[in-house]
């Protein structure tokens, strides 16, 4: 593990807190029995299959589409080999300067990762949210979603970031013990116990290690096989709740993410869903 990473970010947190804020498709007969949304946009249709074992986020989403909330929303980012992404209700009206992304519903919902069955695949429909540092239990937005386009990788560019992710992994474990320890770090950084502070550093990264060792980070065959063919972007695996897949029109999507763009990665030309119509299964 990297200790000069832990030992800044130690010291940031205890110092941060002292002064300011830091601020594939699947197969035919699961997706048969799934829930799908027709998404009819400006630049043509696509469809949606929405996830069961994702329950909060499936029904937010139909029920949205039922009530038009989307009806004339924006694809407001859009990032070349990245995603596209939409669901903020003030953009309907929104004029060529607005910048866009803030507005939603007025709630958010929990977390509901599936990992790593349902990860970052080229198609895959997911839930944005705030950052982090504002939102730590990464609760997703009650309207706002993308689209993943991405990009294939070789599978040295995976073993390359698998190593960055088990970092950030590791990272994120120290973090969050150093928090449950905050107010010793307050202490001893308020009356200058600098041998304090390093002692508990050790002690916490030799925690993570441990905790890391118990499951470390790994891609599964499946992701592997989709992230070197397909594409995708692994790097938001685990963070964001991926809740559906595009299963028809992915050409549209294409269509999306290769319109120019200018600030803030808006389109300069309005990309706009005009309606969405569910599809329930067929009761039998």
């Amino acid at each position: 593990m990297k200790a000069h990473i832990l030992i800044s970010t130690f010291m940031a947190l205890a110092l941060c807190l002292l002064k300011v804020p830091c601020a594939h498709a699947e197969n035919n007969m699961t997706v048969d029995n799934r829930v799908k949304v027709e998404v009819k946009t400006s630049l043509g249709d696509f469809v949606v299959a929405l996830y069961d074992e994702t329950p909060q986020h499936r029904d937010n989403f139909v029920k949205l589409a039922e009530e038009g909330y989307y009806d004339g929303v924006l694809f407001h980012r859009v990032i070349n080999n990245f995603m596209v992404q939409a669901g903020d209700p003030s953009s309907k009206t929104a004029d060529s300067t607005a910048v866009l992304g803030e507005g939603d519903p007025g709630y958010t919902l929990p977390a509901e990762f599936v990992y790593p069955k349902y990860f970052h695949k080229r198609g895959a429909l997911a839930a944005a949210r705030t950052a982090d540092q504002v939102n730590p239990e990464r609760r997703s937005s009650g309207s706002q979603f993308y689209v993943v386009t991405g990009r294939v990788y070789t599978s040295a560019m995976l073993d390359d970031m698998k190593l960055r992710l088990a970092d950030q992994r590791k990272q994120q474990l120290f973090n969050a013990m150093a928090m449950e320890r905050i107010d010793s770090i307050q202490a001893m950084q308020g009356r200058g116990d600098m041998a304090g502070l390093q002692a508990l550093q050790q002690e916490l990264i030799a925690k993570t290690e441990a905790q890391y060792a118990a499951a470390p980070f790994s891609f599964t065959q499946e992701q592997i096989e989709a992230y070197t063919t397909v594409g995708g972007t692994p790097h938001l695996d685990g963070q964001y709740t991926v809740y559906g897949e595009v299963i028809q029109g992915y050409e549209v999507i294409d269509k999306i993410q290769n319109v120019e763009t200018g600030a803030h990665d808006r389109p300069l030309a309005d990309v706009k869903i005009l309606s969405m119509r569910v599809i329930r299964p067929e009761k039998k």
